[in-house]
């Protein structure tokens, strides 16, 4: 019998938290959870086999990254936005943290008599966070 596939063996390719720069809290990396992409592939296209190359060839060039080409006013006024906006970030309309799972105090039990929407953050959960959980940022108060 060959020992290419040993049953029960430990995936050594898979590299645990320990042995990466990358920490997310889970204990086991396999916890974490698989997110798939976020759109089909378009007809056509290779799929996650794709070189470099090929999918550099599918990106739109920037207009305002042309060298040596005038810009019009439009396109102008669209980069000196997006510069002011590199230069100037509103932090204080979203937290730098992200906040994990939130919780409601009473769990989700029993009834609600509160009138604020007030939840705790009880950290990340094993997967990958939803769309919902992705937007939550924790803010201070300034307290």
């Amino acid at each position: 019998m060959s020992n290419a596939y040993r049953a029960g063996a430990e995936d050594d390719n898979q590299l645990q938290p320990q042995d990466t720069l990358i920490d997310r809290g889970v204990d086991d990396i396999l916890d974490e959870g698989y997110s798939p992409p976020e759109r089909p592939y378009p007809r056509g296209a290779f799929g996650p086999s794709e070189t470099l190359d090929q999918l550099l060839a599918q990106e739109e060039p920037d207009p305002a990254s042309r060298i040596g080409v005038w810009l019009d006013d439009d396109e102008q006024q669209r980069s000196d936005q997006a510069e002011r906006e590199t230069e100037f970030p509103q932090r204080d309309e979203v937290g730098w943290a992200r906040a994990g799972r939130l919780v409601a105090p009473d769990l989700g039990f029993g009834e609600d008599t509160e009138a604020e929407l007030v939840a705790e953050d009880v950290g990340i959960s094993g997967g990958a966070a939803s769309a919902e959980e992705a937007a939550m940022h924790i803010i201070d108060d300034g307290d």
